[in-house]
């Protein structure tokens, strides 16, 4: 009998029993794909044997991995390479029955090695949506953005070519995948870390007076945007929380407009706090697979406004709790219909959203433990 054949005999039925490796190439909490795999491990941690996540981490001492690059298209971030030998006595230690692949990287290829060589179940979570990306960063250099398009669809069929399961976030990312090598793929939802859930929401003001948006700053957040809005509601307060390559575009206009104020870059522990200070919180993406920090401000009970590029407008529980920005309205006009409501609309939209968000949460943790359970039988068939 093989390897695989006895890690599933010994879990049989019960998830408890299971033994979870989780690889991303992202640093927690440093985006949304390192946020998404750390709640996730938070809440396996619950419910399973053990769970392990394995990516680059940044501590007071810097960073855990000596080679690094700079993320192409954001200087910001990094490409951590990884010890392949001390993965590998972490991946033995650990011995899964299934791993969790969530990134075309140097972490991700490596835990796919070593999954398949220790027998144990796949599954790949696609989170990047490539195409628009690339033409987002690299529109003055075509034959860059060819080259990464080219490298992350190859890499991404290779995950999926050797994944038991393929999960993504949103109708639109489930539908790239089926496309590019993975015709089971199927949609997965998104957890939501302890303290946004469990600690007490306060009650929205009557007047929308502070409007916030988090995140990464990046070309595909659409920042003029926020920019625009502050200029057009000069009564009405903007916070920018992140970092990012258009950190400069907010600095300056941060110090230009009185109304709007730049507050850097906050750890993931503060933002429940900050998320219950706003009145509003705002994501205008132009490329946005789900949208995390929109979830997370609809757990708090706040009033949440996005684009429709946002795959979080997709779900058509959580939309009931959502506003969205018009095809025909700048963000600015939006924020000002939004603010023109009965208050009481606005805070009974909000309870809405906060009862799907958490729905949505104990959906997802269930999802993940029976796909993850079919990956080690799947694993165990193949011998």
């Amino acid at each position: 009998m093989s390897r695989g054949s006895d890690k599933a005999a010994t879990v049989r039925s019960d998830a408890s029993q299971l033994r979870i490796g989780l690889f991303s190439d992202a640093v927690p909490d440093r985006n949304g794909v390192g946020t998404y795999y750390r709640d996730l491990a938070e809440h396996l941690h619950e419910r399973v044997a053990r769970v392990e996540l394995f990516c680059p981490a940044v501590t007071e001492d810097g960073w855990s991995d000596r080679i690094r690059l700079p993320l192409p298209g954001d200087s910001t971030q990094k490409v951590c390479i990884p010890n392949p030998r001390d993965l590998s006595r972490r991946f033995a230690a650990l011995n899964p029955h299934a791993v969790v692949i969530a990134t075309p990287a140097p972490y991700g290829l490596i835990g796919l090695r070593l999954a398949r060589r220790h027998g144990a179940g796949v599954v790949s979570g696609f989170h990047t949506h490539f195409e628009k990306l690339t033409d987002l960063y690299w529109k003055d250099s075509r034959v860059t953005g060819r080259v990464f398009r080219w490298y992350l669809e190859n890499c991404h069929r290779l995950l999926f070519r050797y994944s038991d399961r393929v999960l993504a976030n949103s109708d639109e990312m489930v539908d790239i995948a089926r496309q590019i090598g993975a015709p089971g793929a199927e949609l997965m939802g998104t957890t939501i870390s302890r303290p946004f859930l469990d600690e007490p929401v306060t009650s929205l003001n009557e007047r929308l007076g502070i409007v916030s948006f988090a995140g990464r700053l990046a070309a595909e957040k659409n920042l003029e945007s926020i920019v625009a809005a502050a200029e057009a509601l000069p009564d009405i307060e903007f916070r920018i929380y992140g970092d990012g390559p258009q950190r400069q575009l907010v600095e300056e206009a941060a110090a230009r407009l009185a109304n709007l104020h730049y507050k850097g870059w906050v750890a993931r522990s503060q933002m429940p706090s900050l998320i219950d200070e706003t009145d509003m919180l705002v994501l205008p993406s132009r490329v946005e697979s789900f949208g995390t920090i929109a979830l997370e401000a609809m757990t708090r009970s706040r009033t949440v406004l996005v684009s429709r590029a946002c795959g979080i407008a997709q779900w058509p529980d959580l939309g009931k709790g959502l506003f969205r920005i018009a095809p025909d309205e700048t963000l600015g006009e939006a924020i000002a219909r939004v603010a023109s409501l009965d208050p009481a609309l606005r805070r009974q939209k909000a309870q809405v959203g906060r009862e799907a968000a958490c729905a949505l949460n104990e959906w997802t943790v269930n999802h993940w433990l029976g796909v993850l359970g079919e990956a080690v039988n799947e694993a165990a068939a193949r011998g």
